[in-house]
């Protein structure tokens, strides 16, 4: 019934007693600026006792001097007395009034005070579906407010440093390396195991990726001006790909026949949809392709290339609960040469980009800098001619080298592939799998092209060119 807060006393009475109407946020936090300026609330009012206002005196108190209408605006008495003077203003009428107050006071704290609080309201709706469960970080990428807390409780006044921007970026560097150490110890198990248990992990992961890259492709962006394809054909494609792993390990490495088969039963699926478009049957080979065909070259790498390391030490002395000198092939020292030289290229671009990256790379990803790829080439060469000087293959550091370079070239074309994927869909991640990380697209996609590479160096490369 009331929409105001405070008390009026009766004509020569002071204030005994009050009521307060509970407002929302704003209004208490702009109750609450205006009790910080000192003098503007007198302790006691007391009227003349004409109830005309226009004859009644000003009162004073302190250095503050108000007129009973001024008086009136703060509240209504608890008391209903013929005398007294309820308030009938609602609430949002209140707000308003409180807002004209405040503005005509000319204190700059009180004004900056109150930017600080619609800056945050306006984070809050844009953050609100990327809110954390317990700190939700404003534009500047600062921790603003705590839930269950009022945000006038969380008002920074301008002499306050603001909080340092770097630390969510630091947490979530931290929360990458973490989970980038766990997910290389396992594959490393997974790559010494090597087999079924190796090819079950590669058709997991491209299960995954299937997934994520039709749903880059039925995305609202990625469809203007295209057609996605049905949800029958996305289904069919990413069993085909999860598939392809497996029958590259059964029937050693022939997969050609199996991916021209795929591709006519997929355009055959998509022609007998209603309006089949071209652009349907294009997304679908290309995701056939990208996520299933090309992860399979891993599999040839490791599995295929079973021929014994005998040459090297390290083979020689390889425990017997791992299969012993026959398991130690060119297929496991080659494979983990290429993936250590993958890791050493990422990282290397994502530090040195950091640290010297100033001109871009490409307009496809503008945060890739050519320093940084610089840094992350070289430092791909420096652990693959490490690991072959260690393993003692390939003998020649030159083709440790080479290796390399192609492994760098590979990954990083496949990163750029990705990332104009992504920007076409108008998302910044494939997915949200891997904390720190993204999707599992995100994760593997300098690894999709890499595998075609190092097996064709390794099958004729090495061979023909004596490198």
């Amino acid at each position: 019934m009331y929409g105001a807060m405070g008390t009026v006393c009766s004509p020569g009475a002071s204030a005994a007693s009050s009521t307060s109407t509970k407002l929302p946020s704003s209004g208490r936090s702009c109750y609450r600026e205006l009790a910080r300026i000192p003098g503007l609330y007198p302790t006691s009012y007391s009227y003349s006792r004409s109830p005309d206002f226009s004859r009644s005196k000003p009162l004073t108190s302190g250095s503050c001097t108000l007129s009973p209408a001024s008086c009136s605006f703060l509240g209504s008495s608890s008391r209903r007395t013929p005398l007294s003077l309820p308030s009938l203003i609602p609430a949002p009428v209140f707000r308003k009034s409180i807002a004209q107050k405040l503005r005509a006071v000319n204190e700059p704290y009180v004004t900056q005070s109150i930017r600080n609080e619609r800056s945050e309201g306006e984070s809050e709706v844009r953050h609100e579906d990327s809110r954390d469960d317990d700190v939700q970080l404003n534009e500047e990428g600062s921790p603003s407010e705590l839930h269950g807390e009022p945000m006038e409780d969380n008002l920074r006044s301008p002499s306050s440093p603001p909080a340092s921007p770097s630390a969510p970026q630091k947490g979530q560097l931290k929360i990458r390396i973490l989970y980038g150490f766990l997910i290389g110890f396992g594959c490393l198990a997974i790559v010494l195991a090597g087999g079924w248990v190796y090819t079950t992990a590669v058709a997991a992961a491209v299960w995954l990726g299937t997934g994520e890259y039709f749903d880059l492709v039925q995305s609202k962006s990625m469809t203007k001006g295209m057609e996605a394809p049905p949800p029958v054909a996305t289904k069919i494609c990413s069993a085909i790909c999860a598939a392809m792993p497996f029958m590259t390990m059964y029937f050693g490495g022939r997969v050609g026949m199996a991916l021209t088969t795929a591709s006519f039963l997929l355009a055959t699926v998509l022609l007998l949809q209603r309006g089949p478009r071209f652009s349907q049957l294009s997304s679908a080979i290309f995701g056939l392709f990208y996520c299933g065909y090309l992860p399979c070259f891993w599999i040839k790498l490791r599995c295929g290339l079973a021929v014994p390391a005998i040459n090297t030490k390290l083979g020689s002395v390889w425990p017997v609960l791992l299969g012993g000198q026959a398991s130690w092939t060119v297929g496991l020292v080659v494979t983990i040469i290429s993936m250590c030289s993958i890791i050493a290229a990422d990282t290397g671009a994502l530090f040195g980009g950091r640290a010297f990256g100033k001109t871009p790379l490409n307009e496809v990803s503008p945060k890739k800098t050519i320093e940084g790829a610089v840094v992350g080439l070289s430092s791909s060469v420096a652990v693959a001619v490490t690991l072959a000087h260690f393993l003692q293959w390939p003998t020649s550091l030159f083709s440790a080298a080479a290796l390399a370079v192609l492994v760098f070239m590979g990954s990083l074309f496949g990163d750029l592939t990705e990332s104009m994927i992504k920007r076409d869909a108008g998302v910044k991640d494939s997915g949200k799998l891997i904390p720190g990380h993204g999707g599992i697209l995100d994760r593997l996609d300098s690894y999709i092209f890499t595998g075609a590479l190092v097996h064709t160096f390794v099958k004729i490369g090495i061979p023909l060119f004596g490198v």
